[in-house]
């Protein structure tokens, strides 16, 4: 009886739960309301702050049920998309991300007794959010708050405070949000929480970041050949993709030889322009070599290659020069698992057959992608793995002065995937201060300037070619100098938030002193 009177109380939380999770999935692309975060933690954190049933025991699987229901609901909405493989591959991984949520939840109703809970709450978010991003199999990084706000002026704080460092400030944000309407809120320190809240939008819509370069521009050309089919269906159809590519080169190059177009320095071909190895295939070759000699310019070219093991591959940028031929090779570092590689293949294959559809294993590039190009320090990224805050760190680090993205997104076209995957490429620019030029096989390519601004963004499955002059750009932001630091010291805090808060838990309440015996009255005889 007393489970059925606590789950009847904790039922209304759980459905506020499930709302919030719905509401911040809307704030990112396709759907765009990067506002709805400010209402969606508050609810969150009033449907955890108020799940204190008796007993902590209890008290802890209710934030466990609220930040599982929160966390779930999320990402169900945040990423659709992989539906396109399949619903039930959809549902694991929102159950999956869900469960860090869950944990969450499970300790943050602890925090929220202890007096510093406005400092730890958010720092346990960016925790949470460092989990996501780690584990399992490298992780998956879509769901931080910072990505919603790539066209919001709290955007261009990544520039000082990076990725985590953004995402902090937001959950910062949101608590504010929740201290104003909380009920047990003194009048001052509402007061306090909306002069924060000014104070840091305030701030941020003043910044003005820099895109001024070096004093050097780099004139470079993005083609997207577009691909034969929607979703899986232009699978296996990989010359006619490479075809595509080769057409849409040598039509640039008509172009340019009639005056019409500004010759570029550089030709950025998408991941997947090639899934036939050129090192192998006569057929290919000719065709990446046609391109080469038509420009008579360098052409990063986004390849497959067999190798380095028996029944292995790689997703690669190869530089293919018109005089010296294919030179420097990237090889991606992140592949994606289950999309280019299958963990623990040999047992799952008997019991999953769609999994056949992945082929070959991807194996992960060892090396950083700088490709220097003709007096030109570019860092070079491929799809999924822009995410991973050490892929962006490290090539950063290693000089880039303009970043690339090679990418393929045709599998998602039109689920919201690549408007998503766009809104990230944007957060990136603002936090290395860099030009970042997209190329892909069928959208979204384009450039986006150092402050984050969009010079340039493609349909989808259509062809498009685009020349851009950009500016090459040497001085790191305060975002690339402090590196991983903010990350770290705020997953620090957090874990310091937990250990705080289950030990002032723990301690003895003290008993009050035995109360006086009465004095003994002599009864007089």
């Amino acid at each position: 009886m007393n489970r059925l009177k606590a789950l009847g109380r904790l039922l209304p939380r759980l459905v506020v739960a499930v709302a919030a999770g719905i509401m911040l999935g809307f704030a990112f692309e396709p759907h765009t309301h990067p506002w709805l975060t400010v209402i969606a933690l508050p609810l969150f954190f009033a449907a955890l702050n108020g799940s204190a049933l008796k007993g902590s025991a209890q008290s802890s699987k209710a934030g466990f049920l609220i930040g599982a229901a929160f966390g779930i609901a999320y990402y169900a909405t945040l990423v659709p998309w992989l539906s396109v493989i399949g619903g039930d591959a959809a549902i694991a991984l929102a159950i999956l991300e869900g469960l860090f949520y869950a944990v969450f939840g499970a300790f943050a109703v602890r925090v929220f007794r202890h007096k510093l809970w406005p400092l730890w709450i958010p720092s346990l978010w960016v925790a949470t959010e460092f989990a996501t991003a780690s584990v399992p199999f490298g992780g998956f990084p879509w769901g931080r708050l910072a990505w919603a706000f790539s066209d919001s002026p709290l955007g261009r704080l990544a520039a000082y405070v990076g990725i985590p460092g953004l995402s902090f400030i937001i959950a910062v944000l949101g608590l504010l949000v929740y201290v104003v309407f909380r009920q047990a809120t003194k009048f001052r320190i509402r007061v306090l929480a909306v002069l924060a809240g000014v104070a840091i939008f305030g701030g941020s819509a003043v910044i003005d970041l820099p895109t001024d370069g070096n004093g050097k521009t780099v004139t470079a050309a993005m083609v997207q050949g577009n691909v034969p089919g929607k979703g899986l269906e232009f699978l296996g159809r990989a010359r006619t993709v490479t075809k595509n590519h080769l057409a849409a080169t040598l039509d640039l190059e008509k172009r340019v030889q009639a005056g019409t177009e500004a010759k570029p320095d550089v030709v950025i071909w998408p991941e997947n322009s090639t899934d036939i190895d050129p090192f192998k295939d006569d057929e290919t070759r000719a065709d990446i070599e046609q391109a080469v000699k038509a420009v008579d310019v360098p052409i990063l070219v986004g390849a497959v290659l067999e190798g380095p093991g028996p029944n292995e591959r790689q997703t690669t940028g190869v530089v293919w020069d018109p005089q010296t031929g294919p030179g420097q090779v990237y090889a991606k570092r992140h592949p994606v698992p289950f999309g280019e590689y299958v963990p623990f293949r040999e047992q799952l294959l008997p019991y999953i057959k769609r999994l056949e559809m992945v082929g070959r294993q991807t194996a992960p590039g060892k090396t950083v992608g700088i490709m220097p190009i003709r007096g030109v320090t570019y860092g070079d990224v491929i799809c999924f793995e822009l995410a991973y805050d050490n892929v962006i760190a490290d090539v950063m680090n290693g000089g880039a002065q303009v970043l690339i993205v090679q990418t393929n997104n045709a599998t998602y076209g039109g689920t919201g995937q690549p408007e998503q995957q766009f809104a990230i490429t944007r957060m990136r620019a603002i936090e290395t201060g860099r030009t970042v030029l997209i190329a892909s096989t069928s959208g979204i390519s384009g450039v986006i300037q150092p402050d984050g601004k969009v010079e340039h963004k493609s349909g989808q499955f259509v062809s498009d070619v685009y020349v851009a002059k950009v500016p090459v750009r040497d001085g790191k932001t305060l975002a690339i100098r402090l590196g991983a630091w903010p990350q770290w010291i705020l997953t620090g805090l957090g874990l310091l938030g937990i250990l705080l808060a289950l030990a002032s838990r723990s301690k003895p309440k003290p008993q009050a002193p035995p109360a006086p015996k009465p004095a003994r009255q002599k009864v007089p005889v």
